[in-house]
């Protein structure tokens, strides 16, 4: 499969990856062929990047951390809880539980797969996907911190619900109506929670230099679960981030991060970060250094910025040969720039 920007697909192209809809359900499944109705929609519900099957890069395939079925319940989950609360009801505390039992599993299964964020993302589902990535990160990285299964749970609970506080808030807020405060609120309500799932709404938006929101915390006041998310959530808020007419790629968020550590964000977490993330996903366009253009198609769990490149000699239209360029191996050369 290849990434490709929606504008250049063609009608009777094959999808690469399965899109799910806001509750969980399937939108389009892989393997549809796209019809001019179908970009379509995709462009009017907010779509800007979709997988493809290419015929040159068939057997390239993102290795996921979770499995289609803990991202279909987990989407679920989140919408049938925020649905709950816009209807002015409590959400169920216990299924959203057992749902991040679920994604804790996986978690713990596939801790060596580096993070690929493919999931298509529409208006009505990126809040969900993004709750659901920021918990997978987070829980990735508190992990990797030596976090225990206790602390692990309260993480992911405090990650998965980060922006709780956001139901039925006025667009802006300040102070004490500040969506962290907000989250915090509700949270600590829980009893089935540990109160520093709670705090990791609270405190989330605070920076280690103390110019944080809602209240402005140094870095020494600030619980290590909302450190560690507020690094997975700034990544992921980054990819989504159209302020400069399109979104960053994984290099370019992680560089912005590079600029904000030991300021906003927590310089030992945001380390333990760079450990978990591929910094050029397979299915990604690149140009490398010798300026041959490929694809990515492998990645190196120690080494996330020098992944496996494919690159197809053609004559013409017609493709000839094909090499893999292994950069682990290849030192000399790097990838210049992303082409997508």
């Amino acid at each position: 499969m290849k990434l490709v920007d929606i504008e250049a697909i063609e009608p009777g192209q094959t999808l690469g990856r399965t899109i799910f809809s806001a509750n969980g359900t399937v939108l389009l499944s892989i393997g549809v062929q796209l019809t001019v109705f179908m970009i379509s929609t995709l462009k009017r519900i907010g779509v800007t990047m979709v997988y493809i099957d290419d015929p040159l890069f068939r057997d390239v395939t993102n290795e996921e951390v979770l499995s289609d079925s803990t991202k279909r319940a987990v989407i679920q989950q989140m919408s049938e809880s925020f649905d709950a609360l816009r209807s002015g009801k409590t959400f169920n505390t216990k299924a959203v539980s057992m749902t991040v039992d679920q994604l804790l599993d996986e978690v713990l299964q596939n801790q060596s797969v580096l993070v690929q964020l493919s999931d298509i993302r529409t208006e009505d589902n990126a809040m969900y996907i993004h709750a659901m990535n920021v918990c997978m990160m987070s829980t990735l990285v508190g992990l990797n911190m030596g976090l225990n299964m206790i602390q692990l749970k309260e993480l992911a609970i405090g990650a998965l619900l980060h922006d709780i506080g956001k139901i039925n808030a006025p667009e802006l807020q300040e102070g004490r109506y500040h969506h962290a405060w907000r989250g915090f609120e509700l949270l600590k309500m829980k009893r089935e929670y540990s109160l520093l799932s709670a705090h990791v709404a609270f405190q989330h938006h605070e920076k280690v230099d103390g110019t944080g929101t809602p209240r402005g915390l140094p870095g020494e006041e600030i619980h290590l679960y909302a450190k560690i998310t507020a690094v997975a959530n700034t990544y992921d808020n980054l990819l989504t981030d159209l302020s400069e007419g399109r979104r960053l790629m994984p290099h370019e968020a992680l560089e912005r991060m590079h600029a904000m550590s030991g300021t906003a964000l927590e310089r030992d977490v945001l380390v333990e970060f760079l450990r978990i993330v591929s910094v050029y996903p397979n299915g990604i366009s690149v140009r490398l250094s010798n300026r041959q253009t490929g694809v990515v198609v492998g990645q190196h769990r120690g080494l996330p910025g020098r992944p496996i490149v494919r690159v197809i000699d053609k004559d013409g239209d017609t493709a000839v040969a094909a090499q893999e360029i292994d950069l682990a191996q290849h030192t000399t050369l790097f990838i210049d720039s992303v082409l997508v």
